[in-house]
């Protein structure tokens, strides 16, 4: 029975891991990458400066510039500088409408004018797209989610001895080697790597499963949403209220006339009396009083000078293991009374939160955001041995097709080693591209994709193994270098944030180095052995 059931298993796993292999080295590289996406984005702006200002006296500062600029507008959104992302922005209008942000220096308040840039959100939004259109992205993602929980699964099903194959790894033996390497990282790391691709469809459950909802609300998707967030619901519509109540109020007492004050949003009528503004930095030291001191990551502030003002604190993303996203404290943006403090989630909201909270990594500060970096490392690892342990098992048998192993070779060269060569190669072209460059943050996306489709172009001109080395090295010489290009440029920046991604790209760039110095060492060795056993025995050798 065991003997029937491992060889389709075998055969399941491995075309599921090949055929989709590449897509799933892809997810989780970039995934991994997103870990420290707001790191990146950091690293990307070096025109932004870390003031270590206060939340609270940042808070203050937007307001003013507001007061001064953006005083006739009904929504405003301030982002407060975090631990991961010490800048401060504002905006006006609604946040879902692609509002243009402004970066304010938290100190002095001046506007500061950093260069586009796609940023680490490439890495974040690439993860679960593919950078195709979304729906299109997330359907392609799932699929090859859930193409590596079968693989999983099958994997375990063939490897029965997994704890003795933790502790197995034979060097420089060649297919044994890689198959060694294989298995020590599936199964160094299997409950993360069962954790991370579960969530991560749980994530998206109502797109791939929406059944359930359509049956129970009858198609009505917002009367789920409006179930499922009710605290969001009822401030919404606290809102609604308070704007007809002012609109009735303003035609009682001018019938006909209505008050407009016109600014880069839309016209506000006079739906309420002017009062004072409460300062903002009280609000936020309130809400850490609940959340903790730097867990205020933004203020929404909506009819801001009016007597109907309200602001509502949102919490940084990682305040506790359950995703708090759309979450707050709805304050009096008069008289600082407390409206609407945060419900607890209810069993089945909680449970989904939890699930994206495990995905996304908010939790638990730098320790867990750097284990999650090196089990995304190693599970890349996984991915890239299993590619190659494809094709050394294939170039052994005679009857393998030399064309599609061919393919299968470039491809393996493009997507592990060229993929690698073009996240870094991005971080150069930050750096080389003019700041003040029209369509920057398209040009940026086009040294990423130039550079990752030359390097299949390379992967496919020359021979595997030339084409390995190449394409490792020349990832390893940029990101050696890339702290040089950074003094070069006048970017080197001293910042704590900064001079860590500097030194781990130098690491990153040792360890690379290392790799492609022992390729050719590894090959000389096998063949080596190979020609040794092949020796025919002689009477003195023996």
């Amino acid at each position: 029975m065991k003997g029937s059931l491992t060889q389709p298993m075998s055969w399941l796993h491995t075309w599921c891991g090949l055929l989709l292999g590449w897509m799933l080295f892809a997810i989780f590289l970039t995934g991994t990458l997103a870990v420290f996406d707001k790191e990146i984005n950091w690293w990307m702006q070096p025109e932004l400066t870390d003031q270590a200002q206060s939340p609270a006296a940042a808070a203050n500062v937007a307001q003013r510039w507001l007061m001064d600029n953006h005083a006739d507008q009904t929504n405003w959104n301030i982002s407060l500088p975090t631990e991961r992302s010490p800048d401060l922005s504002v905006s006006v209008g609604e946040r879902r409408r692609g509002a243009v942000s402004t970066q304010l220096d938290p100190v002095s308040g001046a506007t500061v004018e950093p260069r586009e840039t796609i940023g680490g959100n490439f890495f974040f939004h690439f993860h679960y797209t593919l950078h195709l259109p979304r729906t299109l992205g997330v359907w392609l993602v799932g699929f090859a989610a859930m193409a590596m929980l079968v693989a999983l699964i099958s994997g375990i099903i063939i490897h029965k001895k997994l704890f003795k194959e933790f502790f197995t790894f034979r060097p420089a033996k060649g297919q044994r080697s890689w198959l060694d390497a294989h298995n020590a990282s599936a199964v160094l790391l299997l409950p993360f790597h069962l954790m991370i691709t579960y969530t991560g469809l749980a994530i998206f459950f109502l797109l791939y499963m929406p059944a359930a909802v359509d049956a129970l609300y009858d198609g009505d998707r917002q009367a789920y949403f409006r179930d499922a967030q009710p605290a969001r619901a009822a401030e919404q519509g606290h809102r609604e209220q308070q704007a007809a109540q002012g609109e009735q109020a303003s035609r009682e007492v001018q019938p006909g006339r209505s008050e407009t004050t016109r600014g880069e949003g839309r016209a506000r009528p006079a739906s309420a009396p002017a009062a004072p503004q409460i300062a903002l930095g009280g609000i936020v030291s309130r809400a850490e009083a609940h959340y903790g001191a730097g867990m205020i990551g933004g203020l929404a502030v909506s009819n801001p000078g009016r007597a109907n003002a309200q602001v509502t604190a949102r919490p940084v993303l990682g305040n506790r293991i359950e995703l708090t996203k759309g979450e707050g404290m709805v304050f009096n943006g008069v008289t600082g009374e407390l409206i609407q403090a945060p419900e607890l989630s209810r069993t089945s909201q909680l449970t989904q939160r939890v699930m994206a909270g495990l995905h996304f990594a908010q939790f638990g500060g730098y320790p867990m955001r750097w284990l999650y970096f090196v089990c995304g490392l190693i599970s890349c690892a996984m991915i890239g041995t299993g590619l190659v342990l494809y094709t050394v098992k294939q170039r052994k048998q005679s009857k393998a097709n030399p064309h599609f192993l061919r393919v299968v070779e470039s491809l393996n060269v493009a997507v592990v080693a060229g993929l690698s060569l073009a996240c870094i190669a991005l971080l150069w072209g930050n750096r080389l591209l003019p700041a003040a460059l029209e369509d920057r943050q398209n040009w940026e996306l086009r040294v990423f994709f130039g550079i990752w489709a030359l390097s299949w172009l390379h992967g496919w001109a020359r021979k595997p193994l030339h084409a390995w080395r190449e394409q490792i090295f020349a990832s390893a010489v940029l990101a050696l270098s890339l702290p040089l290009l950074d003094l070069m440029t006048g970017n080197l920046t001293a910042d704590s944030m900064r001079v860590s991604l500097s030194v781990s790209m130098v690491m990153t760039g040792l360890l690379l180095a290392w790799t492609a110095w022992k390729i050719p060492k590894a090959v000389a060795a096998r063949k080596a052995r190979s020609a040794s056993l092949n020796r025919p025995v002689t009477g003195a050798s023996s």
